[in-house]
């Protein structure tokens, strides 16, 4: 007698098991290389191995966005791709009569999402989710939508609309430095981790031109500023303020040279992000001042001594 599993037999699962091993082994020794699958819908059968297996194949040979039905796959290549976000490159998706036939890219979604708002007699907000893991280039991503349409959203024959496009763009761009330091930090899987939301708008009028921006954080992770887990880092800024602060500052601010405290764990790694010029560079390009500047790293300097008080300690 064949013993019953939920109503079936456990011969009929292990049938099924085999023909899944089956469809899968000629899956993947099939005719047509992985990397020449372009979407995973045609993954047949879909597995977490074949669809991993396809995505492997084609970042073998460097292509790096796949489609998957109306989602787009990107994976981080970690390494400079001449060529693959340049102003040609977005003007060739953005003539395309059918840029989803070309080759997937955030291009084809950023094209896509814009015809949406010009075909449409009354426009109606797009919205553009761009979510990952932490090191999957979420930022990255964000930045070359931004990019484009610096690009495609400007009239070609206004070079007025085009400057401010570009400030546009600009000013979008100098507010990640600001938004990383005070909500960035290093963690174990990133040096560079973002523990915080960001929602950012582009604004355009009627005739589908940029005119504006505004960004929205969210989900901060404040627990960080006085509670960090084994080998992590607080956030950058604190580091830049110990780091990048000029002799006078450091007396302004009690931070004398030798000492650690114990809201600046692992202070001895140092990181691209703890430059603290470029912090306040970008203030200044966002209209923040030095005094405002100043009053503003005053506060972190109180929250750090608040936060570490007792806990200073010279340096051996």
């Amino acid at each position: 007698m064949l013993q019953q599993v939920n109503g079936h037999s456990s011969s009929s699962h292990d049938q099924s098991r085999v023909s899944l091993r089956e469809d899968l082994q000629e899956f993947l020794s099939g005719a047509a290389p992985l990397h020449q699958l372009d979407d995973l819908t045609k993954v047949n059968p879909v597995t977490l191995e074949t669809v991993l297996r396809c995505l492997q194949a084609r970042y073998m040979v460097d292509t790096f966005y796949t489609n998957a039905g109306c989602t787009l796959v990107a994976l981080n290549p970690f390494k400079p791709v001449p060529g693959l976000y340049s102003p040609e490159l977005m003007r060739e998706y953005h003539a395309s009569s059918q840029p989803q036939k070309l080759k997937p890219h955030i291009f084809t979604v950023g094209e896509q999402t814009y015809r949406n708002v010009k075909s449409l007699i009354e426009p109606v907000n797009q919205s553009i989710v761009v979510s990952g893991e932490s090191g999957a280039g979420k930022t990255w991503t964000s930045r070359c939508l931004m990019k484009f349409y610096a690009v495609v959203a400007t009239s070609p024959t206004s070079w007025e609309n085009h400057k401010m496009a570009e400030r546009i763009e600009q000013r979008i761009l100098n507010s990640n430095p600001v938004m990383e330091a005070f909500g960035n930090a290093c963690t174990l899987r990133n040096n560079n981790s973002s523990r915080f939301g960001k929602f950012i708008q582009l604004q355009l009028n009627r005739a589908q031109q940029m005119t504006g921006a505004a960004v929205q954080t969210y989900l901060l992770e404040k627990t960080r500023v006085a509670c960090q887990a084994s080998s992590e880092r607080n956030f950058h800024i604190f580091y830049q303020i110990c780091k990048g602060a000029s002799e006078e500052e450091r007396v302004q601010w009690h931070l004398p040279k030798g000492s650690i405290f114990s809201w600046l764990p692992n202070p001895e790694r140092t990181l691209e992000e703890d430059c603290f010029e470029v912090t306040r560079e970008a203030m200044l390009h966002l209209s923040i001042d030095t005094p405002t500047q100043n009053n503003i790293f005053k506060v972190r300097r109180r929250a750090m001594l608040l936060i570490g008080r007792g806990a200073r300690q010279p340096l051996s």
